[in-house]
This record gives structure tokens, sequence and C-alpha cells, in this order.
């Protein structure tokens, strides 16, 4: 298996695509799964499902996500990426060969499942939230299934370590941009302008102290934070604009709605103040992933040596849209390299790929 698994990974590895626009990673996995007993088809256009019929009522599903980040590979192999400017720089090259490795486990137990299984491999989770296509397709209705499993290689835990939480595990991710709009006069007039870049620094401060109420309040682990801030033209001229783009991270929506609401507050406040013009407007962005407690129990008497997390954790995942249409239960696999996701020199020992197969093992429904 791991000789097989390697392959696979290595394989893709070498064909990196973006988004939706993924001809040779969806050509390539077709072509394993041909040689499997199972119905291959895109419920969406984009997708690649393998479904085993096994002639039950419901059906199990697990996920992989199939595209790459526009990254230059910095590390040489003999598996470097072929295509100039893409990259799987954040596993999901080894997703794929875990799931195709799976497949492979599935055909030969088919006989002894207890429910039909259904893998996905899954486009745009980089970008636009390919698992919301998928869900909208209708597929876990049309396979009637009643649960999904995801995995995503954390290079923070030790090689082979699976760990999770019940409940809230990733978060809901939305960007938060703000634009000032104030009045600009040479700084010797400055009572005859309306200075957009006080109203910013006034406005990050006091979102700053938001933040802490927000923590203490409803969500202890949200974030809210900003990174790029740009205004004026030269030193000695008061700015007439403004422009603030940051990220605010929850984990439900009574926190998401604290956080939008009091910045509205602050803003109104400050726009007052300053007669400073300010207008705030936030991306969809993912739901936080919440993990279905019922399936994490399940999974802690079938996989004993699964961890539970310190706390959730900031970063966002698509998977939160599988979660909304069925219980879902997403886990982290560690690759024990530290080298941080959507690195350019991101890599892993390619033994941890058996070890996924062996925990989506577990969780199959056998007799």
């Amino acid at each position: 298996m791991l000789e097989r698994l390697t392959r696979y990974r290595r394989d893709l590895h070498r064909i990196p695509e973006l988004d939706l626009d993924l001809p040779e990673t969806t050509a390539y996995i077709r072509s394993v799964l041909a040689n499997l007993p199972c119905e291959v088809f895109s419920p969406e256009g984009h997708a690649v499902c393998a479904y085993f019929d096994c002639g039950k009522p419901e059906t199990v599903a697990f996920r992989s996500d199939m595209d790459a980040l526009p990254i230059c590979e910095a590390v040489d192999s003999d598996f470097k990426s072929t295509h100039p400017g893409k990259m799987h720089a954040c596993g999901h090259d080894g997703h794929m060969a875990i799931a195709l490795g799976l497949a492979e486990v599935v055909a030969g137990l088919k006989s002894k499942l207890t429910k039909n299984v259904l893998i996905v491999f899954q486009p745009a989770e980089e970008t636009t939230g390919g698992a919301r296509l998928i869900c909208e397709s209708g597929v876990f209705k049309e396979k009637n299934a009643t649960a999904i499993y995801g995995f995503h290689l954390w290079p923070d835990l030790p090689m082979g370590v699976v760990a999770s939480l019940p409940g809230p595990l990733l978060a809901q991710s939305n960007e938060i941009t703000v634009d000032f709009t104030g009045k600009s006069t040479h700084i010797a007039k400055s009572e005859d302008g309306a200075d957009a870049l006080l109203a910013m620094a006034r406005f990050v401060v006091e979102a700053d102290r938001m933040l802490s109420r927000l923590k203490s309040e409803v969500d202890p682990a949200s974030t809210l934070k900003f990174g790029r801030v740009t205004a004026g033209t030269v030193r000695n001229a008061i700015a007439a604009a403004g422009h603030l783009e940051g990220s605010l991270r929850v984990f439900s929506s009574e926190a998401f709605n604290y956080a939008l609401d009091h910045l509205h507050e602050i803003a109104d406040r400050i726009s007052k103040d300053l007669s400073v013009g300010i207008r705030i407007t936030k991306s969809e962005g993912y739901p936080p992933v919440i993990n279905d407690r019922k399936l994490f129990e399940d999974a802690e008497k079938r996989i004993p040596e699964l961890q539970k997390l310190p706390k959730p954790l900031l970063i966002a995942e698509d998977f939160a849209f599988y979660q909304k249409a069925l219980p879902g239960l997403f886990m982290l696999l560690g690759t024990g390299t530290g080298i941080p996701l959507h690195s350019d020199r991101f890599n892993f020992d390619e033994r941890v790929l058996v070890r996924g197969v062996e925990i989506y093992t577990k969780l199959l429904p056998l007799q």
C-alpha cells in the first residue's frame, strides 16, 4: 500500500491545478477508480465521486479536496510540480492519495459493509468553497448519505497522530474591509479638513477593545485583526481617504453578529465625531467547522488513539458546508514536519498516507 499511495501522491503532486479547473487531476483520479467496482460520476461538473453500492439503505461519505495553490515550489525533487507557478502546498495531493487508497480498501470489503460508501473528490477548497457546490448538487440526498468524514494533513502534530474536537474545531472566516472618506487639507489648515487617517487609527484601537469584550462575553476563541492599511498621499496633508483590511474569525453566529453590530456602532460614533464617512463591508466566507458530537464519540470508540486538541483552531475550511447538509467529523492527521501549510517548501513523509487509510478504514461501517 505504501508504494501505491506514494505513487498516487507523487503523480498528483506533479500536476497541480487551481480552483475548478482540474482536468489532469480529475482524469488521473478517474483512471485509478476505473479499475474498482464503483460508479464514477461528477455531481456538478467539476468534482469526481466514487459510489460503492452495497445495496444498503444508507451511505457514509468521505471527502478529499483536489485543488492546489498559485505558489512556486522551492523544493527540488524528482516529483516537483511540472506546472510553473502552481504547487500542492497544502497537502491535497496527500488527501487524494489517502482517498484513493480508501477506495481500494472499500472495494475489497464491499460484501462486508453495512452501508454504501461515497468518496468525494472536491475542487476549489482554497478559493470559492467547492464543498458548497457538492451540497447544492443534491448528491447526498440522492445517495441517502447520513455522515461524512474528512482529514487535513497537519504539520504541527507528530507524524501519524490523529486529533480533533467534538463541537467547534475550525473558525468561521470573514474578510472585513473598512473604507474611510474624509477631506484633504494642508496640515496647517487641518481644522478645515476631515482626517480619514485619524478615523482609521481610532477605529483600529476601538475594534481591538471590542474584541476583548467579544472574547470575554461571547466567544473566547475568536479574533479580529487588521493586516493592511493605506491612507493619504503626502506627509503634510490631511488624508482624504483610507482603506483598512482585516479578518474576523469566530465560532458561532452569535459571535459574528456581536462583532459586526459593535463595529458598526464604532464606525457611527467616529463618523459623527470626525465628520468622516465610514463604510464596512464583509466577505461571505466559510462557516465554522462544527463536528457532530455523536460522530466524535463513535470515532473515539473505533480509534482509541484519537486525541483531543486543547482548543479550537482559527483557520477556516469549507468542510463546514458539508456539516450544514449532514453530520460530519473533520480530523487532523499529523505529519510532524512543522513546515507551515501554504509554504513553498511544504512536504511530508509519505508513510503518513498509510496511517490515513488505516484511520478511514476504522470508520467504515463493517458487519
